[in-house]
């Protein structure tokens, strides 16, 4: 069977690839990734996931093909720190994350011949304080705009900056592998 990875994070195709011993097609989902305010904060990665497999199953021909679509966003005091505009942003968020715990969801949706099934993981993360130094170094040498929250646990600041995790180290990156594959089962 075909999987069909509806995403244009390249941390989540390797993961895919490297876990599945299926052929990978790569689509991207062009979506607005806006969400009422109505919903709560802990089911947006959720509902952006669902709406990356609708589109995708609206304008794509599918049909034996497994869909996984997927969507990240960090959340510290209660804010959700989606991918930053800018490096000033960036360093902001960082500084935010700094000393603190925060909390990593990934929303995965599945579709396979009619049947769709999402859910989410949750990791928190605890980082340690970061320096000025530490921050600038990190934000003008990795870019990393396109990560939620500004960071990837797999770059520089993940080594120097996070004490300890609760949870899936590969949600972190978008991708909660072992969580996915025992979701698998429940739709095949």
């Amino acid at each position: 069977m075909e999987i069909v990875l509806g995403s244009a994070s390249p941390r989540r195709r390797d993961l895919i690839e490297k876990s599945f011993v299926n052929k990978i097609t790569w689509m991207v989902a062009d979506i607005d990734e806006s969400y009422p305010d109505s919903i709560p904060v802990n089911d947006v990665a959720e509902y952006i996931a669902k709406n990356k497999a609708n589109a995708l199953l609206e304008t794509q021909f599918l049909e034996n093909k497994l869909l996984i679509t997927a969507d990240t966003i960090v959340i510290s005091q209660n804010k959700i720190l989606g991918k930053p505009a800018d490096e000033d942003e960036a360093k902001k968020f960082l500084r935010m994350l700094s000393g603190g715990k925060h909390e990593v969801i990934t929303g995965i949706c599945i579709a396979y011949q009619g049947k769709i099934r999402s859910f989410s993981e949750y990791t928190d993360v605890f980082f340690g304080e970061l320096s000025e130094d530490e921050i600038n170094y990190y934000v003008d040498t990795y870019k990393p705009l396109d990560k939620a929250g500004a960071y990837g646990i797999q770059e520089y600041i993940g080594y120097v900056g996070i004490q300890k995790i609760e949870g899936c180290f590969y949600n972190v990156m978008g991708m909660p592998i072992y969580r996915l594959k025992q979701e698998l089962k429940t739709i095949l």
